[in-house]
């Protein structure tokens, strides 16, 4: 690499809006978050479907009333 062309790569603490903060390695000392996985709703699992034209349960009923598919013997 040559030398004085790259920024400086630094300890750099990360923190999110939820609180949880975390240590990484990075050109800036300090990043900021909106939200990481843990208080995102998919990695916590309190995802909420919201669904006002009734198309999850469209899709529920649909494929509720497929036939599992049979085993072949051997």
């Amino acid at each position: 690499m040559k030398k004085g062309i790259h920024p400086a790569y630094v300890p750099t603490k990360v923190v999110c809006a939820c609180g949880n903060t975390w240590e990484t390695r990075s050109t800036v000392p300090e990043i900021r978050l909106e939200i990481c996985s843990a208080c995102h709703p998919f990695f916590t699992g309190r995802q909420k479907i919201v669904d006002t034209e009734g198309r999850v349960e469209k899709f529920m009923q649909k494929y509720r009333k497929t036939k599992q598919p049979e085993k072949q013997g051997k």
